[in-house]
C-alpha cells in the first residue's frame, strides 16, 4: 500500500512538474515575442515600465497559460509517459501486479487537479485579470471600442421598446428614435426623436425634434418640440455591447447578463452563450485527453518519445479543430451551444475508451 502511494506521488509529481516547467518555458517565449512585436506602441505612448509588467504582463499570464491548458497536458502526458515506457519503468510496475488501470489513477488525479485549475481561471480569476489587461490595451495599443451599429432594437422592462435607426459610439448620438409602452390594454406611451444625445454631466438624454403620444381611455395627449431633456433607463453602454466583454465577466455576471441580454433582445446572446458553455466545456478537455495520452505513450515503440508526441500532437490538434468547427455551428446554425461544445469531449471521450482498452495490460 505504503509502495503504491510512492508510486502515486511520483507519477503525480512527473505529470504536474512536466506540464508546469513546459508551459512555463513556452510563457517566456511568447512574452519575448509579444515585447518585440509591440515595443513600438509602448514607445510610442509612454507606457511606464511599471504597467508593462503589473498591469499588461502579469494579467496576460494567466489567460495564456489557461489557452494552451488542455495541449499542454497532452504533451505532459505523452512526454514523461514515454519516458516511463522507454525505461521499461511501467513494464515494471505491471510486472509488480499492478493493473493498468491503477496506474491511471494518479493521472486522473492529476487531470482532474488542472480540470479544476482550468475551470477557476476561466470563470474566477481571468474575468478580474482581464479588466487591467484591457484597460491597458485601450490606453497604450489598441484604440477604443467603436461602433456604428444599425437598426438597434430592444427591450428595456417588460412592455417597453426602443427603437434607433443608427447609433454613433463616438458622440453618442442616435438618430430617428423612437419609445413604446404597452401594457394589458396596449399602447400607452409612443415617443419619437430625430436625434438624441447623451449629455455626460447631467446622465440624461437631449432630444431634438421629438414628439410625445400618451394614450389614455379617453383619448390621447400629444406633445412636441424643437429639443429637450429627459431622463430615460438606458445609457450609450447599451449600444455598446461588444463580445469581448463577456471576457471581463465572472461565470455568475455573463449568467445575469445572458438573462438581461435575452429580454432585450440582442442579437450577440448566441455568442454571450457559446463563451458560457466555453468556460464549461473546455476544461473538461483536460482529462479526456490525458487519458489518450496515457493510452498512446504508455507502449514501448520505435521512435520512442519522438513517435509518440508526433502521434499525440496530430490528435490533440484535430480535437482542438473539432472544438472550432462546433462553435461555428453553435453560433451561425440551429445546434444549441450547450450541444454543440460538448460534441468533441463526448467524441473523443469514446476515442480515449477505445485507446484504453487497446492499451498494454
Amino acid at each position: 500500500m505504503l509502495g503504491l502511494k510512492k508510486l502515486d506521488f511520483y507519477i503525480i509529481r512527473k505529470f504536474l512538474g512536466t506540464y508546469f516547467y513546459s508551459i512555463l518555458l513556452l510563457t517566456v517565449i511568447i512574452i519575448i515575442f509579444d515585447i518585440s512585436e509591440k515595443i513600438d506602441d509602448f514607445i510610442e505612448k509612454d507606457a511606464p515600465l511599471r504597467a508593462i509588467i503589473f498591469e499588461y504582463y502579469l494579467n496576460f499570464i494567466p489567460y495564456f497559460v489557461n489557452m494552451f491548458s488542455s495541449l499542454f497536458t497532452f504533451i505532459a502526458v505523452v512526454y514523461f509517459t514515454s519516458r516511463l515506457a522507454s525505461n521499461t519503468e511501467i513494464v515494471a510496475m505491471l510486472n509488480a501486479g499492478i493493473s493498468f488501470w491503477r496506474i491511471l489513477i494518479p493521472y486522473l488525479v492529476s487531470a482532474i487537479f488542472l480540470t479544476v485549475l482550468s475551470f477557476a481561471l476561466m470563470n474566477y480569476v481571468i474575468p478580474y485579470t482581464n479588466r487591467d489587461l484591457r484597460a491597458f490595451e485601450k490606453r497604450y495599443i489598441k484604440n477604443p471600442f467603436k461602433s456604428n451599429e444599425m437598426n438597434l432594437h430592444l427591450q428595456l422592462e417588460p412592455g417597453t421598446y426602443i427603437y434607433v435607426e443608427n447609433f454613433n459610439s463616438v458622440g453618442n448620438i442616435g438618430y430617428r428614435f423612437s419609445l413604446e409602452k404597452f401594457d394589458s390594454t396596449g399602447m400607452k406611451l409612443k415617443l419619437k426623436a430625430d436625434m438624441i444625445t447623451w449629455d455626460s454631466i447631467q446622465s440624461r438624454w437631449h432630444m431634438t425634434n421629438y414628439i410625445t403620444r400618451q394614450i389614455q381611455p379617453n383619448g390621447e395627449t400629444v406633445r412636441q418640440g424643437t429639443e429637450t431633456d429627459t431622463v430615460m433607463k438606458f445609457t450609450p453602454a447599451d449600444f455598446k455591447v461588444d463580445i469581448e466583454d463577456a471576457k471581463i465577466m465572472t461565470y455568475t455576471q455573463l449568467n445575469k447578463f445572458i438573462e438581461q441580454e435575452k429580454m432585450r433582445g440582442s442579437t450577440l446572446t448566441g455568442q454571450f452563450n457559446l463563451e458560457k458553455y466555453k468556460r464549461l466545456t473546455f476544461p473538461f478537455a483536460n482529462i479526456v485527453l490525458t487519458f489518450i495520452g496515457v493510452a498512446l505513450s504508455s507502449r514501448k515503440v520505435r521512435g520512442g518519445i519522438g513517435m509518440h508526441l508526433g502521434m499525440g500532437i496530430g490528435i490533440a490538434f484535430t480535437f482542438i479543430l473539432l472544438l472550432q468547427i462546433s462553435s461555428v455551428f453553435a453560433i451561425f446554425g440551429n445546434l444549441p451551444a450547450s450541444i454543440a461544445l460538448w460534441i468533441p469531449n463526448f467524441l473523443y471521450s469514446i476515442v480515449a475508451i477505445i485507446l484504453l482498452k487497446l492499451a498494454p495490460k
